[in-house]
């Protein structure tokens, strides 16, 4: 059980995402509309963690100064491993900067940081598939390039916890 900070995409970015998710869905690899639980929403996370109170992450991060929504561009398609496909997005340092904040404010707050999100280690990105078997990579690129570049825009912040897909909306933006 995880608990992320995400930004989440406004409307139309998310229709967008959420489209990609079933092209992929239709080529028959599972995307992340379907993974677990099923509620998963399309994001961005700043931060995922491993052990937290939640009243003292949502309080720390209600202190940061609220910032405007962001604004990426999805030019290509990145691989962790296990087969984690995503959207890799171009990042200004700006952003770079509010991610290295929120985690900074996060972990003031006691909550301890999954490894890949350490400022310096952390890969922004969107995910798509889940679980890719590497005969099915050709499927998921070729969905992809299909609607790339993708423009999208986040808006909003959230906790997300991944285990349950419960979406706690966060007041600011940071």
């Amino acid at each position: 059980m995880a608990l992320a900070v995400c930004l989440l995409f406004d409307r139309h970015s998310e229709r967008a995402i959420r489209a990609l998710w079933d092209r992929i869905e239709e080529r028959g690899v599972a995307s992340l509309r379907s993974h677990t639980h099923g509620r998963h929403v399309p994001h961005v996370s700043y931060a995922v963690l491993r052990r937290w109170d939640r009243a003292a992450v949502a309080a720390a991060l209600g202190l940061l100064d609220g910032g405007c929504p962001v604004e990426l561009s999805f030019e290509g398609v990145g691989l962790f491993r296990r087969g984690r496909m995503w959207l890799v997005a171009g990042v200004s340092a700006d952003f770079v900067a509010r991610q290295s904040r929120v985690v900074e404010a996060v972990t003031a707050a006691g909550a301890e940081l999954h490894k890949h999100y350490v400022p310096g280690i952390w890969l922004p990105h969107c995910s798509l598939a889940p679980r890719a078997k590497l005969a099915q990579l050709p499927d998921i690129v070729s969905a992809v390039f299909d609607v790339l570049p993708l423009r999208a825009r986040l808006d909003r912040a959230a906790l997300v916890n991944s285990s349950t897909g419960e979406v706690s909306p966060l007041p600011g933006l940071p």
